[in-house]
């Protein structure tokens, strides 16, 4: 039953990438918000975002609570029309769309062709981030989870190979094994330390625990080496702004939680910037 139910979310989907490709990048980013807001509330939980809300933001108004899920729905929909022009993202076509700052930092790490962690969260478009920093000429892996519909990830993962980032490590024990291999081969890695993983250690986020990954944190104990935060914001609807920030040399001798919990804090500063532009779907206190 499950997968005749994939099948069809992948048949809807891919003709809607028709649909955004014919209308191109700008017409097709206005669809995909009106879609989200009227598709999106069908298929999740309104009860976990209203929880994750009231985690962040405590005493948050009911019409602002009402707004930023609106908007939520809306930039999950563009999201959706905009994998239909990261090729021309990739390829420069559509870059006045994107201001970057911090550039220097990642040109130094090319020069200095040692690895780092490039740490973010799933912030607006998060796959533009990865894409920006293989583009300057660092090698990179970028871990990412594989989408519940098999149809569809076929789909995702030739787009993320071919445009984002061509090496692409699937979260688990053998990813941290390839993590490890690509690192003594001074390749960086970049993931997000924003969603539930089993395998975590147990951190406050906004004053609750939550299972936080402690990848970033063993890196830096085994191999000395910096982490780089990097986030990613819309800007006037169809725009974005990439902020790099300088590298943070934490010391190895730090406990894996305390790397970690500083992390954190720092996640928690920049999904209150924007809380509209992260996703709020994910059960991300569940323990």
């Amino acid at each position: 039953m499950k997968s005749i139910s994939y099948f069809f979310q992948f048949c809807i989907i891919k003709i809607l990438f028709i649909i955004f490709k014919i209308l191109r990048y700008k017409k097709a980013s206005r669809l995909g918000n009106v879609i989200g807001k009227k598709l999106g509330p069908i298929f999740k939980s309104k009860k976990t975002i209203k929880k994750n809300l009231s985690y962040i933001i405590p005493d948050l108004k009911p019409e602002d609570e009402s707004k930023i899920i609106e908007e939520m729905w809306g930039n999950y929909g563009k999201i959706l029309a905009e994998y239909m022009f990261i090729k021309d993202f990739r390829n420069d076509k559509l870059k006045k769309h994107i201001e970057i700052v911090g550039l220097e930092y990642l040109y130094d790490i090319k020069k200095k062709n040692q690895p780092v962690v490039f740490v973010s969260g799933h912030f607006n478009n998060f796959e533009l981030m990865a894409m920006e920093i293989e583009k300057t000429g660092v090698k990179l892996g970028a871990i990412y989870r594989p989408l519940n519909n098999f149809f569809l990830n076929k789909t995702m993962e030739k787009i993320r190979k071919n445009y984002i980032c061509k090496i692409q490590i699937k979260k688990g024990l053998s990813g941290l094994r390839e993590i490890l291999n690509l690192f003594k081969k001074n390749i960086s890695i970049a993931l997000m330390i924003d969603q539930r993983v089993t395998e975590g250690v147990k951190v406050n986020l906004f004053n609750k625990p939550a299972f936080t990954t402690s990848i970033p944190a063993q890196l830096v104990k085994k191999f000395n080496c910096p982490i780089l935060t990097l986030y990613i914001e819309r800007v006037n609807e169809v725009n974005f702004k990439i902020i790099i920030n300088k590298p943070i040399y934490f010391d190895k001798n730090q406990s894996s939680n305390d790397i970690t919990k500083n992390l954190n804090k720092w996640i928690e500063k920049m999904i209150l910037k924007n809380p509209e532009q992260w996703i709020l779907t994910h059960n991300r206190w569940k323990l």
